[in-house]
């Protein structure tokens, strides 16, 4: 039996760090395969990247992600005890909780009050000279997030809660300040959420019954106990935290409507456009590179021997831009999602497989929704100018975002016709 194709650095995680988003594409390329090993954070690490490996990674007889995520990710990004390191029955029934709360009448719902918030926003960015764009929409969708899921914020509040969620996962893929920014930004949240966690238990904080706050901390999990306190804040800011970052696609969006500026007619006049041009922004702008799993028993794969208890990592970022399965992949072309064949493998920025039993990102749908929603109000609701900055993207920075986080100026409110 041969070897996996191995790396030739002895310890690669500083060139992960250096090189980001093409550590593992670049590999690929360099040994011609979809597959290699190489040493990361002391451990090794198999790598592997296409539609195949995708359908390989999500079979859950093989894999698992139970001590998967480098703790690193647990501390800032996931938490623990969170949905995303459970497996079987546990992670069924864990997902179960989030597919009733993003139901296609609860992403209706809450894309209509994100409407809502971004015309309140463009009236008030009217008096201003310039604004960051970035955080103004992270603002949005803090204040829209928390309103649909019953956690009462406080107009003053909106700021710190905004900064923390933003953080999250701003410091999930960096070492120093960031990271630590990130992991301090999650003990304050996971504190804040508890707090109503709690509140909610002791009949003390009034919410809707029906809305995610009430259902999550009154969820039991498989053994039929309330989740503990720290666990349910966590599922929460499973919800809230995902919901702010759809912000990086919408700056994205925006860039994309700067480079090409004959879609913004387009999308001003067909609505056909909107979602083709919303996939085709999270198929290149994938927030993290990869994801992480662990082999659950011995078994082959092409002849290699996958060891049980091995961590293996799936190339997100080179499997959306495979040119087995895409066409002139670097190029922004929406209207290839009109031909695309729907595959649950091979477009896969929020994971891939089954969404409803398997680890495939519930908030999937929402992040569509909320990405057009932003794309109407930018070509529909507002005008706008974009003055001289540095729009420059770092390919080793995790997640990905310009330098400037898209300065805009000459903010103008246009009503519907």
């Amino acid at each position: 039996m041969p070897d996996i194709p191995r790396d030739t650095q002895a310890e690669s995680s500083l060139s992960l760090l250096g090189e980001g988003y093409s550590f593992i594409p670049s590999r690929c390329h360099r040994l011609g395969t979809d597959i290699f090993q190489v040493r990361l954070l002391m451990q090794n690490t198999i790598c592997i990247s296409g539609e195949e490996a995708a359908k390989l990674f999500y079979d859950e007889q093989l894999f698992q992600r139970q001590r998967a995520a480098p703790r690193l990710l647990q501390k800032t990004l996931f938490g623990e005890g969170g949905v995303q390191g459970l497996d079987d029955e546990a992670h069924r029934h864990r997902k179960a909780l989030f597919m009733s709360l993003l139901s296609d009448e609860a992403v209706v719902d809450l894309v209509r009050l994100n409407e809502g918030y971004w015309q309140a926003a463009i009236e008030t960015w009217q008096r201003r000279d310039r604004l960051v764009l970035m955080t103004e929409v992270q603002a949005i969708l803090t204040r829209t997030v928390c309103a649909w899921a019953g956690v009462p914020l406080a107009d003053d509040e909106v700021t710190l809660r905004r900064d923390q969620l933003a953080a999250m996962v701003d410091g999930a893929g960096s070492i120093g300040t960031r990271h630590w920014h990130a992991r301090r930004s999650r003990k304050e949240a996971e504190s804040w959420m508890m707090e109503l966690i709690s509140q909610w238990r002791g009949g003390v904080l009034k919410v809707d019954a029906e809305r995610p706050l009430a259902v999550v901390a009154r969820h039991r999990d498989t053994d039929g106990a309330l989740l503990s306190e720290r666990v349910a804040a966590v599922e929460m800011l499973n919800l809230l935290r995902p919901t702010v970052a759809v912000a990086r696609f919408v700056i994205f969006a925006a860039m994309e409507l700067l480079t090409h500026p004959e879609w913004r007619q387009r999308l001003q006049q067909e609505d056909s456009a909107l979602e083709p041009f919303a996939q085709e922004v999270r198929r290149l702008y994938a927030f993290f590179p990869f994801t992480a799993a662990r082999v659950r028993r011995d078994f082959e794969w092409r002849g290699y021997s996958f060891p049980k208890g091995a961590r293996v990592l799936l190339d997100l970022y080179g499997t959306n831009r495979d040119t087995r399965l895409w066409d002139e992949p670097e190029a922004f072309r929406p209207e290839r999602f009109a031909t695309w064949n729907g595959s649950a493998f091979n477009f896969i920025t929020q994971g891939g497989g089954d969404t409803a039993t398997g680890h495939r990102c519930p908030g999937e749908p929402l992040a569509i929704g909320l990405l057009v929603s932003a794309l109407r109000m930018l070509t529909r609701r507002m005008n706008y100018a974009v003055p001289a900055q540095d729009l420059d993207i770092k390919a080793s920075r995790m997640p990905a975002q310009p330098e400037s986080l898209l300065i805009i100026s000459d903010v103008s409110y246009v009503p519907p016709t």
